[in-house]
């Protein structure tokens, strides 16, 4: 990766309302300490360490959690945390901080990823984003990375990799394949059919390209993104241009905009410890658990109970009797009880809540 300079793009604008009451408007999901000491994103910026150089490093993000991202990355310029005007979703988002690139060095890798993961093997991830890395530079070829999936989960979408390709970079040190497709979020029938054939895997929205790709691919798909890009990089005010022109863009996916149209994408499958921490659940299995199988946090007390999941952290004592698969959250303010089964649908509770709750 001597040749070119190396840039991450952090998406870090969604709410996480899965994760109430412990996150709110102003502290989404990527702003919780959900593992350790850590927040989301700052794991996420801290996984770069070594790849990517801080100050090559741009956050997206809205204007209500610029406060709180501030305050996790205190090392990051202020200038590299951006707040969207209007929410575009991600295809306006990955234009905005093309231009913010390309305006800096219109030969560079750009990676975008997700402000929100938990990734446990980072030196693994890192080695991965190297040799996707190189795959960018060498071709003309997106390159996107697939989470080697160990159940049939149907809350993700697959991608169908394809025959391996060769490219001759030394820097390169990890099989790389031709995708075939992208597939929706599946059935649990159909999802345990990918499992079964081996050749799909988890889609982690994690995207590799050179911004020549990533412009030529606009150019052909996306007119508008495109001339973004160049507008952006040409604006002689950053900031004042995205607040004049970002709102009237198309909203409009990346997925939609390019990776279901482009030229060539390229896989490479990782097996790094990846969770995209998708609600109460997904964080319970890096709880401690007691013999019935109750994963707890804080002060938690349980008698006859199974299969809970139980985080106190508004200093508050949960006493558990007699009851299974439910979601007990204890904060300052509120508190949660849900059937564990309907963890997804804790973002519809949200928008019933009083507004100085959310």
């Amino acid at each position: 990766m001597s040749t070119h300079q190396t840039f991450a793009l952090i998406l870090a604008g969604g709410s996480g309302t899965r994760f109430w009451p412990l996150s709110r408007n102003e502290t989404p999901k990527q702003l919780l300490k959900l593992f350790d000491d850590e927040t989301l994103i700052e794991k996420t910026v801290n996984r770069l360490k070594g790849l990517v150089p801080t100050e090559n490093i741009i956050v997206l993000t809205n204007e209500a959690q610029v406060p709180g991202i501030q305050q996790a990355l205190p090392d990051l310029p202020r200038e590299n945390i951006v707040a969207e005007p209007a929410r575009r979703d991600t295809g306006p988002a990955v234009a905005l901080a093309a231009g913010w690139v390309a305006a800096r060095d219109p030969e560079a890798v750009m990676m975008v990823l997700p402000a929100d993961q938990l990734v446990v093997d980072t030196a693994g991830f890192q080695s991965i984003l190297k040799s996707a890395c190189a795959a960018a530079a060498s071709t003309k070829s997106i390159v996107t990375l697939g989470i080697k999936p160990d159940w049939a989960c149907p809350g993700y979408g697959y991608i169908e990799r394809g025959a391996e390709v060769q490219i001759d970079n030394p820097e390169i040190n990890h099989p790389i394949v031709k995708v075939e497709c992208f597939r929706e979020k599946p059935s649990p029938e159909v999802a345990a059919e990918y499992l079964a054939a081996g050749n799909f895997s988890w889609n982690a929205g994690i995207f590799i390209w050179s911004l020549a790709t990533l412009k030529s691919e606009l150019s052909e798909h996306c007119p508008e993104l495109d001339k973004f890009v160049d507008d952006i990089a040409a604006a002689e005010d950053f900031n004042q241009f995205v607040k004049d022109h970002f709102e009237s863009l198309t909203k409009i996916s990346i997925d939609y905009a390019l990776m279901e149209n482009a030229s060539q994408i390229l896989n490479i499958e990782a097996d790094v410890g990846w969770d995209d921490v998708g609600g109460w659940p997904s964080v319970a299995k890096y709880f401690p658990q007691d013999d019935s199988g109750n994963a707890i946090r804080g002060e938690v007390t349980s008698i006859d109970s199974a299969n809970n999941i139980g985080l106190s952290v508004g200093g508050k004592r949960i006493a558990l009797l007699g009851v299974e698969d439910l979601i007990v959250v204890e904060t300052e303010d509120s508190i949660l009880v849900a059937s564990r089964d309907k963890a997804d649908d804790i973002k519809k509770l949200v928008d019933q809540l009083p507004e100085e709750l959310t």
